[in-house]
C-alpha cells in the first residue's frame, strides 16, 4: 500500500471510481494508521474499526456497480459532537461519558447517505469551549506538528482539535468540526490544513450537542480545499428538524476552485492590524495580499469599527446561551448521575462531577449575565452590539467580495505554555470570532510556516451564502502558498 497515505480525498475518490484501489484497502490503511500513531496524538475518544470495514465491503459492492454517492468509500473521522445512532457520543465530557445516541445527526446521516465510512469519533474541547483542546474529558489531543528546535507537545487548537489532528496526520481523509467563535478555522491553521466554517443556517444542527446555539454551525476539515468542497457540499442542505436552517440550494462547490480571482475586490480591515501582533504574522498577510494581486484581485482597505468589541461581546452572548443549554444535563434523563439524598443534591453532586473546569467557568458566567438585574446590562447589550458587528460586515461588502485577515495570532503553542489567565487563552479567538458574530462565512488555508517550523494560516471571509466565491480566493492562495510541508508525526512517514 505504498503511497496511500498520499491520497487527498478528492484523489482517492477518483481511485476508487477507477478501480486503482478498494475501498476495503483504503480503510484498512487508514485503521492500521489510526493503531500505529493515535497514542501519540489522542485524536480519537471512540474507534469503530470494525463498523468501518463493513461500511467498506458496502461500498465497494456499490462501486463495483457504478453505484455509490460522492463520498462511496472514502474514510473520515466524526467530531464528537454529532450524534451517531448506536456510537458512544460524549461531547468530550464526563456528564456524556456513556450515551449512546438513537438517532443520527443530520450532517452525519448526510455523509452516509452519500456513502462516506466512519472511522470513529474524534476529541475535542469538552462541549466545544476552548481554544487548544486541553479542556477534554479524555486528555488533550496533541498537534502532529513539532517545532524544529523542540520536542514540546503542540496543542492543535480548539475545539476540533481531535479533528484537525487526525486529518494533518493522514489518519483520516476528511473530519467534520463546528466552529462557534473559531473552532474549525483556528485549529485547521495550526496544523496546517483547510476547514471551512460555512453562513450560519447552511449546515443543520440538528443532533449537534449545542454549545451556543445561535452561533454554532457544522463544517468541513480537510488536507485542502477541494477536499472541504466535496465534503461541504455532502454535508450542507436544508433540514426541517433545525428551525435555524435556510432552505437554499446547496452549489457545485468543487466547481467554484476554477472560477479564479480576476476582478474580484479583497477588502483588508484596518482594524485587524492589532497591537503586538507578530512580525511573521503581519508579513504572512501581506503576502496573501500579493498573492491576490498577482492573481488578478484588487486589494481595497476596509473598516470593521466594531470589531474590538468582537471577543467580550461573544463572551457574554455564546455564554449565556451555553449556561441555558447545559442546564439539561441534571442527572436525571440522561447523562452521569451521582446519587444524593435529595433533589437539589443530585443536581449538584452531578454537575460537579460531569463538568470540567471550563465548562463550570462558562455556565457561571452565562448565568450570571442572563441573571435579573444584569440581563439588560450585559446580554441584552451585547445582542446589540452583536448587530452592529453584522452591519459593519454588511457595509463592508457594498464595495468587496471577500475580506483577507490572519487566522490566528500565532502559531500553535505547547501544552505547557498555555496562559493561566483564561482571558488571555480567549485572544487565540480575536480574528476569528466576529465572522461567527456576524453569522458570514469564512475558512482557514495553510500559507506558510513560522520561524519554528509550525504552520501559520490565512482567513478568507464572505458574504452570505457566498462559500463560492471564498473557495475561490481560498484556492487562488493554496496555488500561490503551494504548502506542501508535511508534520512530523504523518501516517506517510516510516517511524
Amino acid at each position: 500500500m505504498s503511497g496511500i497515505h498520499d491520497f487527498t480525498l478528492a484523489s482517492a475518490r477518483d481511485a476508487l471510481k477507477a478501480r486503482k484501489i478498494s475501498a476495503v484497502e483504503l480503510t484498512n490503511a487508514h485503521i492500521d494508521a489510526i493503531e500505529r500513531l493515535d497514542g501519540q496524538l489522542n485524536s480519537f475518544i471512540t474507534r469503530t474499526p470494525d463498523q468501518a470495514r463493513e461500511a467498506a465491503k458496502a461500498s465497494d459492492e456499490a462501486l463495483a456497480k457504478d453505484e455509490g454517492g460522492s463520498l462511496c468509500g472514502i474514510p473520515l473521522g466524526i467530531k464528537d459532537l454529532f450524534c451517531t445512532n448506536g456510537v458512544r457520543t460524549t461531547a468530550a465530557s464526563k456528564i456524556l461519558g456513556n450515551f449512546v445516541p438513537p438517532y443520527e445527526s443530520t450532517v452525519t446521516a448526510n455523509l452516509l447517505k452519500d456513502g462516506a465510512v466512519f472511522l470513529g469519533k474524534l476529541n475535542l474541547d469538552e462541549f466545544a469551549m476552548g481554544s487548544a483542546n486541553l479542556n477534554s474529558a479524555f486528555g488533550p489531543a496533541v498537534n502532529p506538528w513539532k517545532r524544529k528546535d523542540s520536542d514540546a507537545k503542540l496543542v492543535p487548537g480548539g475545539s476540533s482539535g481531535g479533528s484537525a489532528a487526525a486529518v494533518a496526520a493522514g489518519l483520516v481523509l476528511g473530519a467534520t468540526g463546528t466552529d462557534t467563535g473559531g473552532s474549525i478555522r483556528q485549529p485547521a491553521a495550526f496544523t496546517g490544513i483547510a476547514g471551512i466554517k460555512p453562513t450560519y443556517g447552511r449546515c443543520s444542527r440538528f443532533g449537534t450537542i449545542a454549545f451556543a446555539s445561535s452561533l454554532d454551525q457544522a463544517g468541513p476539515m480537510a488536507r485542502n480545499l477541494q477536499d472541504c468542497a466535496i465534503l461541504l457540499e455532502s454535508m450542507a442542505g436544508f433540514d426541517p428538524r433545525d428551525s435555524t436552517s435556510v432552505d437554499t440550494p446547496v452549489p457545485n462547490y468543487e466547481a467554484s476552485l476554477k472560477r479564479g480571482v480576476k476582478g474580484l475586490r479583497v477588502g483588508i480591515p484596518k482594524e485587524y492590524h492589532v497591537d503586538g501582533m507578530p512580525a511573521e504574522i503581519e508579513a504572512l498577510w501581506q503576502q496573501g495580499m500579493n498573492w491576490l494581486r498577482d492573481a488578478g484581485a484588487e486589494i481595497v482597505e476596509v473598516s470593521l469599527p466594531h470589531t474590538k468589541y468582537g471577543l467580550p461581546t461573544y463572551y457574554i452572548a455564546a455564554l449565556a446561551e451555553a449556561s441555558s443549554n447545559l442546564a439539561r444535563y441534571d442527572g436525571v434523563r440522561f447523562g452521569e448521575r451521582v446519587s444524593a439524598p435529595s433533589l437539589d443534591g443530585l443536581y449538584e453532586a452531578s454537575r460537579a462531577a460531569g463538568f470540567g473546569d471550563e465548562v463550570k467557568r462558562r455556565i457561571l458566567i452565562g448565568t450570571h449575565v442572563l441573571s435579573s438585574g444584569y440581563y439588560d446590562a450585559y446580554y441584552l447589550r451585547a445582542q446589540k452590539v452583536r448587530t452592529l458587528i453584522q452591519q459593519d460586515f454588511l457595509k463592508a461588502f457594498e464595495n468587496v467580495d471577500v475580506l483577507l485577515t490572519p487566522t490566528a495570532p500565532s502559531g500553535a503553542f505547547a501544552q505547557d505554555e498555555k496562559p493561566s489567565d483564561p482571558v488571555q487563552m480567549y485572544l487565540n479567538d480575536v480574528f476569528t470570532v466576529p465572522a461567527s458574530m456576524a453569522g458570514v462565512p469564512a475558512l482557514s488555508v495553510p500559507a506558510g510556516l513560522d520561524a519554528r517550523g509550525v504552520p501559520l494560516g490565512l482567513q478568507l471571509i464572505g458574504k452570505f451564502f457566498d462559500e463560492e466565491t471564498l473557495i475561490a480566493a481560498g484556492h487562488a492562495i493554496e496555488q500561490a502558498a503551494a504548502f506542501h510541508h508535511r508534520p512530523t508525526i504523518h501516517a506517510g512517514v516510516s517511524a
